[in-house]
């Protein structure tokens, strides 16, 4: 577990379990630029001081509405659900004159897991969808680019907590302490014996 980095946008998702099981833990805030800016940050400290680590792991709360509340799901497709230039002729999620690809892959590092297609904004999703996501967050795809310019292996696993549907505000918080307890579980199975 030492080598592994996990990241979380807020403390409330961990609620101190994971700091109790020694994970190395960063909290980056919510949304794609904070998320950017913590990582960029923590893995350019870790690399000036010669202790990278052997991956990051995203652990996170998402909606979905084809999982179940519930549900661990392990995402390893990343793309951004606010990306949207489509009047200049770009396709949605396409960010303009960049070679890196608008949808990011990475190795299904949990394949026991169900996999799934994560799409991040800096929206939390109650309504309408512009793109074809199974699962809704507001990271993800940030970190992921991150890593991949950063050369740093990512994965990602997302606790389903509502239906981003009218009633997504309310289950939120509601379910915050399962998914703690969710990530307590698999991070404890995964990474300690």
């Amino acid at each position: 577990m030492k080598d592994t980095l996990f990241v979380m946008a807020l403390k409330q998702e961990a609620m101190g379990l994971l700091d109790a099981l020694g994970a190395d833990v960063i909290y980056t805030g919510i949304g794609k630029v904070n998320a950017a800016h913590a990582l960029t940050s923590e893995l350019t400290r870790r690399r000036y001081e010669g202790r990278l680590p052997v991956r990051v792991v995203n652990l996170g709360t998402a909606g979905s509405r084809c999982f179940r509340t519930g549900d661990l799901i392990a995402c390893h497709q990343f793309v951004q659900r606010d990306m949207d230039v489509t009047p200049l002729g770009f396709a949605h999620g396409e960010t303009p004159y960049e070679t890196i690809p608008a949808m990011l892959e990475t190795p299904l590092l949990f394949p026991d897991l169900t996999g799934g297609l994560c799409g991040s904004g800096d929206s939390f999703v109650t309504g309408a969808l512009a793109m074809d996501c199974q699962v809704l967050d507001m990271e993800a795809y940030a970190l992921a680019k991150v890593c991949r310019l950063e050369a740093v292996p990512f994965a990602a696993v997302k606790y389903i907590t509502d239906g981003a549907d009218a009633d997504a505000a309310e289950h939120w918080p509601e379910r915050l302490r399962h998914a703690a307890e969710a990530f307590a579980g698999f991070v404890h199975s995964r990474f300690t014996a």
